[in-house]
């Protein structure tokens, strides 16, 4: 089953573009490791993972374009290399639950990717507006 929607469509745009302003926020933060605003880029990162999956399991042959996004999300915000564990232990968080609960993309795999890219491109735009 291959997955398209026009609604998927403009989620991942906007996720895609506020992922793309990270970058600038990420060059304002300095000093402690811990930062107001982890839990929400942890919870990004899981999503992350979750779309990479499902998205390949729905048949969108991105192959590793959400994974490349991850990548960006951590040279932006992987300052050190506990950041980079935590980061990259939700992205396969996110990863290996779906990929133990969809085996096949059904109606209810396409609607988690659904809510993931509106979840995600919320989280994103929020973090690049985070003083």
């Amino acid at each position: 089953m291959r997955f398209a929607s026009s609604t998927s469509a403009r989620a991942g745009a906007a996720l895609l573009f506020a992922l793309t302003a990270l970058p600038v926020h990420a060059q304002v933060e300095t000093g402690a490791d811990a930062r107001p605003y982890d839990d929400r880029l942890l919870r990004l990162s899981e999503i992350l993972g979750a779309i990479h999956y499902l998205r390949e399991l729905c048949g969108a042959n991105e192959g590793q374009y959400w994974r490349d996004r991850m990548k960006e999300l951590m040279n932006a915000e992987g300052s050190t290399a506990l950041r980079r564990a935590k980061l990259t232990r939700s992205f396969n968080n996110g990863y290996r639950s779906y990929s133990r609960t969809y085996t096949s993309c059904t109606g209810s795999a396409q609607t988690a990717v659904t809510r993931f890219l509106s979840e995600g491109a919320e989280i994103a735009d929020n973090l690049t507006k985070t003083p």
